[in-house]
């Protein structure tokens, strides 16, 4: 029997906000265990929580971004379950009343257009961390974490593929980053996915039984995951046993799953409505006055980087995989009318000084402006390409101009006409026997005297220039 891969995501988005959902705290990365805690994230008798109108905000800003409906009034509420990170042995969420809906995000895959729906995204509270010790058995609770303001965004089950998951987890990433909602760093937990994948017989209606996956912290591992438990799945069935519906963990040193416990349904988590928080009232004037401070989306600034700038597909999906990158970019391109260089330029030698030291593009110490009169002087025939390419990473490294660099280093080219014919016609005087081949129709011929006018001038004569009066010289 062939069947049919059904994948829905959920996706943990923890909010950049400076305070936790509901009280004060901080929630920066990295802190003591333990040290950024309060009554209110405890869980202790008597406290009460705030709502975070900051969080709020984000939440509506990232649903608008995402095709989504907000919710005027929603509700939020108690979602139980007792585990060593949950100190008040509920988390705070929204359930039949979350505050963004129905929205969705367009991709494409393998050439293929495809729309992913989003059922939901609605706001919670995270919990803390559990520690497990290697030796010892001992395990550890630290819950600076609890109380961060998440957004869980959940699709429909739309996708068919890792492949697919894979392009929507990353659209979503790159929606949440320029939004500035999100660091998007899988890595640091503050960006979490969980794909629920099941299987079912080609041309069925009906679904099979889900798993959850969890613990994955890359693209690559979501990939990785997907793809196994796809595998796992279909020999399990096509061998006629039952799929469980189940948690797994995804264990990265072997490549495989592993059963973590037995799939809750809803009704197991005993939702009711939190009593300490009123409805939330969203004012139909806000949700528009926000709608109005929505930054242009990795998707609509690609194709305009495409449409305005003429620049391949590829290039304008790597100079858009990051605001801040576009932003260079274009700051260079209002300075230099060249999109085509300067997209070049960034994505071989910017980015890659930038990657070498671990840096973001937000603190190049190439400067637009920096960049900028170094191809301009390529440009203009002042230096050569390579010669540009060669100086680049000490216009990185140090203070000096591009301009400092190539008076220091010689690296003018000979761009005028008459010295240039002058070596040229030394050249063709020296070589009468490759004249007579080029006047014959060897056109091929031309590479040589390139060649030879190049080391007469010990590679400082402008290529362009040369092939232009050698053509003249030997039509002559």
């Amino acid at each position: 029997m062939t069947f049919e891969t059904v994948i829905g995501l959920e996706v943990h988005a923890q909010l950049r906000t400076q305070s936790k959902l509901f009280c004060g705290c901080g929630t920066e990365f990295g802190h003591l265990p333990n040290t950024q805690t309060c009554p209110v994230c405890l869980g202790l008798p008597g406290s009460l929580p705030v709502i975070n109108k900051r969080a709020v905000e984000m939440a509506i800003r990232t649903g608008l971004a995402l095709n989504c409906s907000i919710r005027t009034t929603n509700v939020f509420a108690r979602k139980h379950y007792f585990y060593p990170d949950l100190p008040k042995g509920y988390q705070i969420s929204q359930y039949e009343e979350p505050i963004c809906e129905h929205g969705w995000i367009d991709l494409n895959v393998n050439g293929e257009s495809k729309r992913v729906r989003i059922c939901r995204a609605h706001l919670e509270e995270d919990a803390g961390k559990n520690i497990h010790a290697n030796e010892g058995g001992q395990s550890y609770v630290d819950l600076n974490r609890t109380g961060t303001p998440l957004l869980e965004i959940v699709t429909d089950p739309d996708m068919r593929s890792a492949d697919e998951v894979v392009a929507y987890l990353k659209s979503l990433r790159d929606a949440l980053v320029y939004l500035d909602v999100c660091d998007g760093n899988m890595e640091e937990g503050n960006l979490r996915c969980e794909p629920n994948i099941s299987l079912r017989p080609v041309g069925s209606e009906t679904f099979g039984t889900k798993v959850e996956l969890k613990n994955i912290n890359s693209f690559k591992n979501v990939k990785d995951a997907v793809e196994y438990e796809i595998k796992r799945q279909t020999k399990v069935l096509t061998e006629g046993g039952k799929i469980h519906q189940e948690t797994r963990l995804w264990n990265i040193d072997l490549g495989q799953t592993a059963v973590m416990r037995s799939k809750e349904e809803a009704h197991d988590y005993r939702y009711f409505p939190d009593p300490d928080l009123l409805p939330l009232s969203i004012p139909e004037e806000w949700i528009e006055e926000l709608r109005g401070t929505l930054q242009e989306l990795p998707q609509a600034r690609q194709q305009r980087f495409i449409q305005e700038h003429g620049l391949p597909e590829y290039d304008a999906g790597v100079l858009t995989s990051s605001r801040a990158l576009a932003d260079y970019f274009e700051s260079c391109v209002q300075r230099f009318a060249e999109p085509k260089l300067v997209s070049n330029f960034i994505m071989g030698e910017l980015l890659r000084e930038l990657n070498q030291a671990g840096m973001a593009v937000e603190s190049s110490p190439v400067s637009p402006d920096r960049l900028v009169e170094l191809l301009q002087m390529v440009h203009n025939g002042t230096i050569s390409l390579k010669a540009a390419k060669e100086i680049f990473p000490e216009l990185y490294a140090g203070e000096k101009s591009a301009t400092q660099l190539v008076e220091e280093k010689g690296l003018q080219q000979v761009s005028d006409e008459g010295a240039l014919e002058h070596m040229i016609q030394e050249v063709v005087d020296k070589n009468p026997a490759q004249v007579e081949q080029y006047r014959s129709g060897k056109d091929a011929v031309l590479g040589f005297f390139v060649g030879q006018v190049m080391k007469t001038s010990k590679g400082k004569a402008n290529p362009q220039k040369v092939n232009e009066l050698l053509k003249r010289a030997l039509s002559s």
